[in-house]
Formats: C-alpha cells, structure tokens, sequence
C-alpha cells in the first residue's frame, strides 16, 4: 500500500507544473504599514478586491522590535530559565529588565509613560519572549493586553494618572476572576462587592490567579447587584496592601513556573466607589 501511495504521490507532483508566480508576493516591496493595510500601489486587484501583503510583512519597526527582544531574550532570559523553572518563580532582574525595555506597556500612551505603540506590536514581543520562556512570555502578555488596556479602555483619566505611569514602570498587575466554581463560567462567579455609602466591601476568594505574587494591583471581578445576575459584575480595583486581601500558597505547577499562579482572598476588603 505504502509503494503504491508513493507512486501516485510522484505522479501527481508531476503532472503539476510549478508556476514561478505563486510565491510573487514575497518579492514585492512593503508600500504600508502592516498593523493599518491599505492597498499597495504596485499590487493589483482581482475581481474588484484589493490584495493585502501578508501579514508576516512587517514595517521597519516592527523588524527592530523583534530583532531587540530577540535579543533581550536570548541575552537576559535564556540563561536563567533553567534556574527560573526549577526554583518557580521570575528572576527579579528579568522583570526589571522587562520594564527597562519598555516591554510592559508597549501600547499605552506615552503620557503615561509607554511607548505608544500598537497592539500588533505587542504580539510580535509577546512571541519573542515565549520562544525563549513562556513564562516570561505571559508577563508581557497579561499585563499589556489586559491589565493596561482595561485601564486604558475603561479606566478615568484620575484611574488613568494614577495607575498608568506605574504599570509602565515598576508594578505587575493582576486579573481576578476564576473561581473554585465558575471557570469557563464566568457568570457564576460568587465573589460579592455590597455598596456602603461611598465604598464597597469585597467578600470572595479567587482562584489561579496569574502573578498574585508579584502584583502590586489586582483587577476583581465581583457582584455589585447579586439580583440582576451576571450584570451585576463590576471590576474593582484593589490595591495590594488593602486591609483583608490575602494572597495564598502558590501552586506547584507542571510548566510556565517563572509565572506565580495562587489563590487570592477578599475579606471585607474597602473599596472607594472610585475605584470600581
């Protein structure tokens, strides 16, 4: 069988004729960014429908990011990651060094102290650091594709100041909403936030929570209005010194171990309402 599937494997390669156009995009020039396309002027159009380069085409800056984390990576990380995932924790000198290049706020603006870049660009340093260690990897990720956008997305401009210029450069943040209950459903959350005046009290406990070690905020998801079901659920923010947060043991994880994962408790934790 396997004779005969070769022989019809080399019969079908032969009878296709190789057409010294299929790969022609590779040798046309860039004319555009690639995290905005717009139509190359020296492409043509089919039926009507403009044709994109692809999107492995980067911009010069795009090519100097990558070749800098690359670098970073292989010089910083690369070899400390045997003693980063035997001990299982981040080597403090490779979270400075991913602040110092700008690689935790790579999208927010630089009023705030980030680098104002795209999202695209975040990715392109987010797999960078991932060849090298994963771990390292979703430090970057977290924090700049969720942390900083919904501050960034969400936040006030008063949230804005004071938690920006900081997560850009020496504070990790955190996102809190699995629990021991509600995993894939995040709508089961039981996590509580009641009103008091000018102030919320959180009560819940929060499960696998990415970098609790390291963090110094945490983003909580709790119901303000238990009644009207998942929309009820607010984000919180709350800092780590908070009277009644506790961060518990860390988990004992089979890889990514340069990144903590832990269980978090909300003991009628205070929240200013300008802080939801």
């Amino acid at each position: 069988m396997a004779l005969a599937a070769l022989k019809k494997w080399q019969l079908l390669r032969n009878s296709v004729r190789p057409c010294s156009n299929w790969f022609h995009w590779r040798t046309q020039p860039c004319a555009f960014k690639s995290t905005k396309p717009e139509v190359a002027e020296n492409m043509t159009t089919v039926a009507g429908n403009h044709i994109y380069a692809p999107l492995q085409t980067f911009t010069e800056e795009e090519h100097m990011l990558k070749d800098s984390v690359q670098k970073f990576a292989q010089e910083r990380i690369a070899p400390l990651v045997r003693s980063m995932d035997e001990n299982g924790c981040v080597d403090q000198s490779v979270l400075l060094g991913l602040f110092e290049q700008g690689l935790m706020a790579i999208e927010v603006e630089e009023e705030y102290g980030g680098t104002g870049s795209s999202f695209f660009s975040s990715i392109l340093a987010i797999e960078e650091l991932s060849k090298v260690d994963p771990g390292i990897g979703l430090f970057c990720d977290l924090q700049n594709t969720l942390i900083n956008t919904l501050f960034r997305r969400c936040g006030s401009e008063e949230q804005k100041k004071k938690y920006l210029p900081r997560l850009a450069t020496n504070m990790v943040g955190s996102f809190c909403l699995s629990e021991a209950g509600s995993g894939s459903d995040a709508f089961a959350l039981k996590t509580t936030a009641e009103k008091i005046k000018d102030y919320y009290i959180i009560n819940g406990t929060k499960m696998w929570i990415t970098h609790a070690e390291q963090a110094g905020v945490f983003l909580v998801m709790a119901n303000a209005n238990v009644s009207a079901g998942y929309r009820g659920i607010t984000c919180f923010i709350v800092d780590r010194e908070t009277e009644g947060l506790h961060i518990g043991k860390k988990e004992n994880k089979l890889g990514i171990r340069a990144s903590s994962t832990c269980p978090v408790t909300f003991e009628n934790v205070k929240v200013p309402i300008s802080y939801s």
